[in-house]
């Protein structure tokens, strides 16, 4: 059961407190297995991967024993840092083939597959805006590799949806799924889903042997396709209160770090850019949870408008960001995300090329609980 995300950061540090990495190693595949539920947080800057590592290790788990959770958190820095040198929005590696539109099909938009995890999934994202990891692969696999359905726009989709919605995990999940971003596509048959779902179906498009879905065609439920126009309506502008003497803390939807700069005095400000979620178009109810968890931050104000606008309409001090792949035409004093390995950055052609210089180098450090 896919639980309520508190938006409140002590009930977040506890959820962050009851992970057991053990259990998750051994369940994570199952939709009822020991997932965290972090990733929301993890997607807004609320916590980081560096923070909740660096939480298991204080509390005396060798890396050898928290590896598969470890490699997880790893994932999401590790596209993040392929967003940082290259465009994640278009295929990475090569195109993806046995393309037949760049649409989505009709009955995934209304979790009519007839294939009752991924239909139950689907549910769940529209309702709750999680989807587990498993049930994500699924998805992507019916649409791109069954469907033929061309990743971008199904991959905006999804992301409009989740509240953990990360541009480069996403946009780099779909592209892996699809062929563009790994050697081969990803496909799950009726009896994979069965397994990680609990669900006992046979005789549907999916029951057949993998090496049958190369050739198979298009199913009759799956050629319906619709194009989306995805919006994001964002809170009407108020205006700010600045004092010119104080350094400026911009946070973003990616950055919504209660901790950051906390003891210093400083306007602090969330930018919403329309231009930027014209680009990245995310749901209400994803932008109601930002603004939820931007309470955690003292005296934030909320600014509408681009940030040449901001600049232009207030007398503002030194400004101080996070950076991000996707912070456009910023301008002040950039600071670094917080990293698992902030030295291990640049381009790496796969995750395991990533994670074995990661490895080597948290073997080296010394980390501590904060």
């Amino acid at each position: 059961m896919i639980p309520v995300f508190d938006t409140d950061y002590p009930n977040i540090l506890q959820k962050v407190g009851q992970i057991d990495p053990i259990a998750y190693a051994h369940t994570r595949n199952d939709v009822r297995g020991a997932v965290s539920y972090l990733s929301p947080y993890i997607s807004r800057g609320v916590i980081s991967t560096q923070q909740v590592l660096a939480h298991l290790l204080g509390k005396g788990y060798a890396l050898s024993q928290i590896e598969s959770f470890a490699k997880e958190l790893c994932w999401r820095d590790y596209f993040q840092r392929l967003a940082q040198v290259r465009d994640v929005s278009v295929c990475i590696k090569q195109e993806q083939i046995s393309v037949a539109h760049h649409e989505m099909p009709t009955a995934l938009l209304h979790a009519q597959t007839g294939i009752e995890g991924i239909d139950l999934a689907l549910k769940e994202l529209y309702e709750k805006g999680y989807v587990h990891n498993h049930c994500r692969m699924y998805i992507a696999s019916v649409v791109c590799n069954v469907a033929q359905s061309y990743w971008l726009h199904p991959a905006q989709w999804m992301y409009y949806h989740l509240l953990d919605g990360d541009w480069a995990s996403n946009a780099c999940s779909w592209q892996w799924v699809a062929g563009a971003n790994s050697h081969k596509k990803y496909f799950a048959n009726q009896e994979n889903i069965n397994k990680y779902t609990h669900s006992t179906q046979s005789n549907t498009f999916l029951d057949l042997p993998y090496e049958a879905f190369e050739q198979m065609a298009i199913p009759a439920c799956l050629v319906a396709t619709e194009s989306l126009v995805l919006k994001t309506e964002l809170p009407a502008t108020i205006p700010l209160t600045i004092d010119p003497q104080l350094p400026t803390f911009i946070y973003n939807y990616y950055n919504l770090d209660p901790l950051w700069h906390a003891q210093e005095a400083g306007n602090r400000i969330l930018l919403l850019e329309p231009q930027f979620f014209q680009a990245y178009p995310v749901s209400s109810k994803c932008i109601d949870f930002m603004l939820s968890l931007a309470k955690n931050i003292n005296h934030i104000q909320v600014f509408v408008g681009s940030f040449e606008e901001l600049c232009q309409h207030n007398a503002l001090a030194q400004i101080y960001y996070k950076e991000h792949p996707l912070n456009i035409g910023y301008r002040g004093q950039e600071e670094p995300r917080d990293w698992i390995a902030a030295a291990v950055e640049g381009y790496f052609p796969s995750f395991f090329a990533y994670w074995k210089k990661v490895e080597k180098h948290l073997k080296t450090q010394s980390y501590n609980d904060h």
